[in-house]
């Protein structure tokens, strides 16, 4: 009975153990309640094991289960890894590559892989969706073979992940803005008060990560638009390092300090991420290793002052104004 076990039936007992329901897996699998249960239950025969507690409302890993789920995991790892070295082994070039690429990740690392991807493959054709924080959803469902994410992202255990950069993120508002002249961390419940500007759509991200959730928030998935409305001082919002370091230099955009946030701006982990029962091909694994490469020659790293001391410098960019025009009335 055990020669009849499929990797159908394991990866169904996989996905009902991470999704803790049925219909949950049922969903991951695209697949009816019915056809799930019934698959699970075939197994249990033919393991002659007891996989889960149907006695409750939802059905509970066994400990014969949670002993078995292990070896379920490397047979389907095991089983992916033989796919993938065959897809390499075989050469077989995509035609098209397509991509979900987060707005966070760095435009000059992004097009500088592209402008060399197109000299070393002619050929294969590219295709972007740039999303404001929905990048894992296209690659879950096949729509595109390899996503670019931040480590906020939900991450499914059906998706590999390799890291390529980390980036700085900072809390900012206009020099205009009444939280600009706030002296030391800000607590989160002055912020409140506040319009809280954001491009990610908190569905898409892991609870771990969700601080307080702000009553006033405006969603702009454009992170260009959120950075104008944050120029224009509407409110206060997160943007990397890499875009607004002229603001800041300039003292258009102020950096402020919140209770919730450690000095000098979040680190961010940006990873790409893929199917590990569909990875990708020589072109998909040739635009991953230049995207690493391209990170590593220009790393983002912190290199402002910290927020009370850089708001307190743009602060101080207007007396100097209004003291030159002093000066230059006088003579």
């Amino acid at each position: 009975m055990l020669d009849g076990v499929s990797l159908d039936q394991l990866r169904t007992f996989i996905a009902a153990a991470d999704e803790g329901s049925f219909s949950a897996a049922g969903r991951r699998l695209r697949r009816a309640q019915s056809v799930v249960s019934q698959t699970l239950a075939n197994l249990e025969g033919q393991l002659r094991v007891k996989l889960f507690d149907r006695s409750g409302h939802l059905p509970v890993l066994t400990d014969q289960g949670r002993a078995l789920l292990a070896d379920a995991r490397a047979v389907a790892g095991d089983v992916d890894l033989l796919k993938a070295r065959a897809k390499s082994l075989a050469g077989g070039l995509e035609p098209e590559l397509s991509l979900a690429v987060d707005i966070m990740f760095p435009d000059t690392n992004f097009t500088n892989s592209v402008a060399a991807f197109q000299r070393e493959f002619p050929g294969t054709l590219l295709r972007f969706d740039m999303e404001s924080s929905a990048v894992i959803e296209p690659v879950l469902s096949g729509r595109c073979a390899i996503g670019i994410v931040g480590s906020w992202a939900l991450a499914p255990p059906q998706l590999a992940h390799e890291p390529l950069l980390t980036i700085s993120a900072h809390t900012v508002v206009a020099a205009q803005h009444p939280l600009a002249s706030h002296r030391g961390k800000i607590p989160l419940t002055t912020l409140a008060e506040h319009v809280h500007i954001t491009h990610i759509d908190f569905s898409d991200i892991s609870q771990g990560l969700l601080s307080l959730k702000f009553p006033k928030v405006w969603r702009l998935s454009h992170l260009g638009a959120k950075l104008a409305f944050l120029r224009a001082g509407f409110g206060f919002g997160g943007m990397p390092l890499h875009a607004i370091e002229a603001d800041l230099a300039s003292g258009a955009l102020v950096e402020i300090t919140t209770d919730d946030a450690p000095p000098g701006g979040r680190m961010i982990e940006m990873w790409a991420v893929y199917r590990t029962d569909s990875p990708p091909g020589p072109a998909g694994r040739w635009f991953i290793e230049r995207l690493k490469q391209s990170s590593a020659a220009q790393q983002i790293r912190p290199r402002l002052q910290a927020g009370p001391v850089a708001a307190t410098a743009a602060r101080r960019q207007p007396s100097r104004r209004l003291a030159a025009a002093k000066r230059k009335r006088g003579r």
